[in-house]
């Protein structure tokens, strides 16, 4: 059995289990990666070195583990996400808080760009969507084919358009917000150096994707952020919808991508736990300074 077929089995394997039992897998393995000191706690805890510097060491040591463990939950409930009846994930979602927000943007038959950050259970987030629209979302294609077949599948069951990071899917993109439609992206990808500029996130310089505020730009959408929230003892999940910085749309590129790293961060000040810190958000610096991630490394 190929690393595929593996991965898929155990998405499935998932898929049979109770979403409580799942998330107490999850913190058990959030505790693992912990006691075993991994990279992933390495990265955590450089990240929050680096965007709470006001946070004691015992304070940064609890907000590390329990974001593993919340970040684990995550991972494991893709089973649900992806392989439950459609009907049986929204069970799940107890409240949504913000709807107002989205019945307005449709009332002024404006287009809509979702922001959905790197927190809580990003994967339940574009489900709830993709059911209310025929929605298109950014994504980066899997380098094994297989997966990224069954990725395609799962996550367009109710129609959602999945439009790779390219020239034509980017042009796709721009056509759907155009015509009023709605689109997601992550916001809070390191792009290429291409692809970015640097704007302060948490009052570090990151590498901010130029991509939303060209879109903003030259559509005129409404730009909204929302994440869905995992509540506590495995009773579900919130959707929150929130207005993006207004800035955003501001005609100067490193106000706009500053106004974008605000309104991600909003979001994350709300549940900082169930943030994912693991994420190298801050490899690439500028050239000449020092690699945060790899001692000794100068870009």
């Amino acid at each position: 059995m190929n690393k595929a077929r593996w991965v898929i089995f155990a998405i499935k394997l998932m898929a049979r289990m109770r979403l409580r039992t799942v998330q107490r897998l999850g913190i058990l393995l959030g505790r693992l990666l912990w006691v075993f000191k991994t990279d992933q706690v390495r990265v955590s805890d450089i990240n929050l070195k680096l965007c709470y510097p006001e946070l004691s060491e015992q304070e940064r040591e609890a907000l590390v583990r329990k974001s593993l463990e919340e970040t684990c939950k995550t991972a494991l409930e893709v089973g649900m996400a992806w392989e439950w009846p459609i009907e049986k994930c929204f069970e799940m979602i107890r409240v949504v808080e913000g709807q107002h927000l989205i019945d307005e943007a449709i009332a002024r038959e404006e287009g809509i760009l979702l922001l959905a950050p790197h927190l809580g259970n990003w994967e339940l987030t574009g489900l709830y969507f993709s059911s209310m629209f025929n929605m298109a979302a950014l994504y980066r294609p899997p380098k094994v084919k297989e997966l990224e077949t069954y990725m395609s599948t799962v996550r367009g069951r109710v129609g959602s358009e999945l439009v790779p990071t390219d020239k034509r899917g980017v042009l796709r993109l721009f056509k759907i917000l155009r015509s009023g439609g709605v689109v997601g992206i992550l916001p809070d990808q390191e792009p290429p150096f291409s692809g970015g500029e640097f704007a302060p996130f948490f009052g570090v310089e990151a590498n901010t994707m130029k991509l939303v505020s060209k879109l903003v730009g030259k559509t005129g959408a409404t730009v909204l952020c929302t994440y869905a929230e995992r509540l506590p003892n495995g009773d579900g999940f919130k959707i929150v919808i929130k207005e993006a910085d207004r800035d955003i749309a501001s005609d100067d590129l490193i106000t706009s991508i500053t106004a974008l790293n605000r309104s991600v961060e909003s979001c994350v000040r709300d549940i900082p736990e169930q943030y994912q810190w693991e994420y190298k958000r801050f490899k690439r610096r500028r050239k000449g300074e020092k690699h945060y991630y790899d001692k000794g490394r100068v870009w």
